[in-house]
């Protein structure tokens, strides 16, 4: 239950913007976007569910986001009667506020539905980054029409995908983009994490979720374990966001290679993939970010059995990769390694053969620098005059 004395208070003549993010992706997609509305709007005011990042940006949280961090289809099932008393919660709280404008980031199956019920009565709605129905439930297209009054899109092939569907749509680029620079300085990133100057390094990134280290560890470990020793001067680096990340990946290091030559970092994760010579990485925004920092990848990913087969079984993804790098790129530049193909026999020669094999990096690089170009557009600024024209707010009103 959201408590009373945290509703918003009704009144005020700024603009009121309410928003709702539900893991760190959308957090960090979220305060981009609120930083170029208050840079258009100063005088703003923004509720909802934030992170760390969104509240930073000033937006009030009604309750800890990580309450609605749940992911795969039998995790959801387990969660599904909080999450539908937090999502009519927060309808009744925005519906007696009343917010100038709605902004639903990711998170389709909890946002679009609370999207839905504000549209009903009156308020304008915006969906940032398009629900992947060009990868699997197509069905949703009808669910986004009826939903929002606006999506923000962050990678340029959707938008006129959607707007072939009817979907109000405008292509933004995407803040990554725009955050990180065109180009980076390995030995000056591993200056900044203590790391040693020289020698191959290898980024292992698990994921940030639990569920992910859980069943990402284990492999990821046994492969450093394997290039270790084929590689005997290469070392390893892993970046841990929170202390229970830290403890579960150390338990699991210590069964596994309790002597491999590994430093643990808290956070830095983007620092890490400049710093390093190949990177391990989970499926995630880990692939986007490594694709514009420009480092081969591998890319090694497992979920829950039940949700995996599932997935399979109903034929539910319609794309020939999982990685977005991959989708972006439309070849897979980074090797994919899925459920029981994640394992150290395939993945250590995928990651030794990218880290000898100097033309398939440069072939890489020319690649992902180009895309790079495609996605820097100042999305922040974008979205905020999207929105603006939108609701028709100004500074002034």
């Amino acid at each position: 239950m959201i408590a009373d004395d945290r509703r918003p208070e009704v009144g005020g003549n700024s603009m009121k913007i309410g928003i709702v993010a539900n893991e760190p992706s959308g957090d960090w997609l979220g305060a981009a976007v609120l930083r170029g509305l208050q840079a258009r709007v100063p005088n703003a005011r923004c509720v909802g569910v934030a992170g760390p990042r969104m509240q930073a940006a000033g937006c009030d949280s009604l309750l800890p986001m990580e309450r609605l961090s749940v992911m795969g289809l039998t995790e959801v099932l387990r969660h599904l009667g909080e999450l539908l008393r937090i999502r009519r919660d927060l309808t009744r709280s925005l519906l007696q506020w009343r917010p100038d404008v709605f902004i639903g980031v990711d998170a389709p199956d909890f946002n679009l539905g609370l999207e839905r019920r504000l549209r009903r009565a009156g308020i304008p709605t915006v969906h940032l980054v398009s629900p992947t129905v060009w990868a699997w439930r197509a069905g949703r297209v009808d669910t986004i029409r009826r939903s929002v009054d606006l999506l923000l899109s962050i990678f340029p092939f959707e938008e006129d995908l959607l707007r072939e569907q009817g979907i109000p749509v405008r292509y933004i680029g995407h803040p990554l983009a725009d955050e990180i620079p065109p180009d980076s300085d390995p030995v000056a990133a591993r200056a900044r994490l203590g790391l040693p100057p020289q020698g191959p390094l290898l980024a292992l990134l698990p994921g940030s979720r639990v569920s992910e280290i859980k069943l990402l560890a284990e492999p990821f470990l046994r492969t450093a374990r394997w290039c270790l020793a084929r590689c005997p001067e290469l070392r390893f680096a892993v970046p841990l966001v929170t202390p229970t990340l830290r403890e579960l990946f150390t338990a699991t290091l210590r069964q596994e290679a309790p002597e491999l030559p590994i430093t643990l970092l808290d956070g830095q994760g983007r620092e890490l993939i400049a710093a390093a010579d190949c990177v391990l990485t989970a499926s995630g925004t880990a692939t986007l970010e490594t694709l514009l920092i420009k480092r081969p990848m591998v890319v090694g990913y497992r979920m829950s059995p039940p949700t995996y087969h599932l997935l399979r079984g109903l034929k539910l993804v319609k794309v020939p990769y999982i990685a977005m790098a991959n989708l972006l790129v439309g070849r897979e530049l980074a090797p994919e390694f899925i459920q029981d193909r994640c394992r150290a026999d395939l993945l250590g020669p995928a990651v030794l053969d990218l880290l000898a094999n100097r033309e398939r990096v440069d072939e890489i690089q020319s690649a992902y620098r180009a895309l790079h170009g495609q996605l820097r557009r100042d999305a922040g600024r974008q979205a905020a005059a999207a929105i603006l024209e939108l609701t028709g707010f100004t500074a002034s009103a």
